[in-house]
This record gives C-alpha cells, sequence and structure tokens, in this order.
C-alpha cells in the first residue's frame, strides 16, 4: 500500500490521476470528474496545505455533487516530489496556471486550506483572470509569527511535530498509521479515508524504509517564503477577488487559540476589509476539511461561491 496511489472513492464522481509538465518536472493531479456531467459542470480548484496532499479532499469532494474537483500534490508534496527547483508562492501559483491550461479550464473559484490558502492568494493576484472567486480555509492571511527567527525556529514554531515527522523513517504503512493515531488533531476522526490519504504520502527511502513525501527542506523553503517572502505581500495589497476566510478555533495539535488568534485575527480583518470573515468552532485546522463534519462546513461555502459566481 506503501508509495501507491489508490482510486478515492466518492459518490457521484468518477476519479483520474493526471501529470502535468511543469518547470522543473511534472505536476501530479487528481481529477474528480461528477458522474453524467452536464456540459457546464461548474469546477473548484482546491489546494491542500504545507505538508499535505490532493487526497486530503475526498470528504469535500463527496459533498460536491454535479460539481468538479481539480486537486494538485503541489511541488515537493504527493507523487510532485520529483519536481526540481525550489519551490515558494509564486513558483506553485505558476504550476497551477499549467494544471488549468492542461485541462483547458480557464476560470474557477479556487479553495485552498492552510498552506493551500496563502498559494491561492498569489495565484490569484499573478493570474487574475483564472480566478472567480476566492475561499481560504484557515490560511492566506499572515500567521502572527516573531521577526528575526531562523528558518528552523520559524518552521518549529508553526509547524511543531507536523514538520519534525519529516526527517522520521517508517518500516511500513501501518507503523506510519499508529504514528498518526496517537495525534491529538484525529483523536475524534479517524476514518478510512484519513488511512488513505495518510498512506499515499509515504514513499520509499531507498534504504528499505519509507518516508514522508514532503522533504523537510521544501516545508522550509515554503514556511519561509509565505511568512518572509515579497509574494503574499504583494498579493494581498493588490487583492482584488472577492475572498472569503474561514477561521477554526483549534491549532494543528488541537490547540487553543489557532492560527489566527482573536486579537491578531481583528488586525488583520481590519488591514484587509475586503476579506469576509467566518468562525467556524467546533473544529481543529485538519478537521475543518479531512472530517465529515468539516467537509459538510466548506462544501456548503464551495457551493455557496460557486452560485454566485455564476450569477
Amino acid at each position: 500500500m506503501s508509495g501507491t496511489e489508490e482510486m478515492p472513492a466518492t459518490a457521484g464522481h468518477e476519479y483520474r490521476a493526471i501529470d502535468v509538465p511543469v518547470d522543473g518536472g511534472s505536476l501530479h493531479a487528481g481529477v474528480w470528474e461528477p458522474t453524467d456531467a452536464a456540459p457546464d459542470a461548474p469546477t473548484v480548484l482546491v489546494v491542500h496545505g504545507v505538508t499535505a496532499s490532493h487526497l486530503a479532499w475526498p470528504f469535500v469532494v463527496e459533498r460536491l455533487p454535479g460539481v468538479r474537483v481539480v486537486a494538485p500534490d503541489l511541488r515537493g508534496r504527493g507523487r510532485s516530489n520529483g519536481i526540481a527547483g525550489s519551490a515558494g508562492m509564486a513558483a506553485h501559483a505558476a504550476d497551477l496556471a499549467a494544471l488549468l491550461d492542461a485541462l483547458d479550464i480557464s476560470r474557477v473559484v479556487v479553495v485552498g486550506h492552510s498552506m493551500g490558502g496563502f498559494v491561492s492568494v498569489v495565484f490569484a493576484h499573478q493570474h487574475p483572470d483564472r480566478v472567480a472567486r476566492l475561499l481560504l480555509v484557515d490560511g492566506g492571511l499572515p500567521l502572527d509569527v516573531p521577526a528575526g527567527l531562523t528558518t528552523d525556529q520559524l518552521v518549529a514554531g508553526i509547524l511543531g511535530p507536523t514538520a519534525a515527522r519529516l526527517s522520521m523513517r517508517f518500516a511500513d504503512a501501518g507503523e506510519y498509521l499508529d504514528f498518526w493515531r496517537k495525534h491529538p488533531a484525529f483523536a475524534s476522526d479517524w476514518t478510512p479515508e484519513l488511512e488513505r490519504y495518510l498512506s499515499y504520502d509515504l514513499v520509499d527511502d531507498g534504504e528499505g524504509a519509507f518516508r514522508p513525501a514532503t522533504s523537510y527542506a521544501t516545508t522550509a523553503d515554503d514556511t519561509v517564503d509565505m511568512n518572509t517572502g515579497t509574494a503574499l505581500p504583494a498579493a494581498l495589497a493588490g487583492l482584488r477577488h472577492p475572498s472569503r476566510l474561514l477561521t477554526v478555533p483549534r491549532g494543528l495539535q488541537d490547540e487553543p487559540p489557532g492560527l489566527y488568534a482573536p486579537d491578531h485575527l481583528e488586525r488583520l480583518l481590519a488591514a484587509y476589509p475586503g476579506v469576509e470573515h467566518e468562525r467556524v468552532d467546533g473544529f481543529n485546522h485538519y478537521t475543518i476539511v479531512m472530517s465529515p463534519a468539516g467537509a459538510d462546513v466548506v462544501a456548503a461555502a464551495v457551493r455557496e461561491e460557486l452560485a454566485v459566481a455564476a450569477a
């Protein structure tokens, strides 16, 4: 099972995997086509977080009947982990444009979770004609991090054990799943879909063990860029797309106050008055997307954004 891709079963959709040439290699993506889709079926582009993959999204997909869902493995993650060169928000944005080009999709509602929210904001800025509306799920606006941190301090401060596991090795998928079963974020939300997502994350390390597909170096590059780089501030300063932000009260370790503490969030919303905000209680940074109840909330928001975009 490790290092393989199983077809993610979702009611009402047929799944296919594609690979798209991008600068430095090949971008892997999943496309969920609605069963018996109408020619004008709406399309949404969904963008995962910093150490995730396109298989973070099946819960949400299942709740979007009649909607085509396109989900990449961002460069350096999943089956896109062989792309040469550095990452960063601008590189990811260019990859998203190449993905839409390959699928002959001109303009979409874009949904970004965690780092995917930052990527989505930069994508909208650098490719404005490709984006109808933005739905940002617990990400996309600047985090509250102290200035002057080293790269390792910045990564550890934001991601904690999520980053530490990237240097770990595992005997097989079972050992990796046991590692995650102890994670506080999923204590009450362990599902077969989550197991599929986690197993997909493992790749052969070439020395008889398995490692997470995302490298620490890629994670560090992206974390630094989205917190201290120039692409995000420029994108937010020029933000002109209708944008909606969902935040949750608990973080990566199921701890309060989450990525956006109330005082910091208040300052952000004052600085970016064009961003519509909604707080969603009862979830952490992971379960807002990767649990049935969280996916209900996100899918409902996606449907609302698609309806407004169509109108």
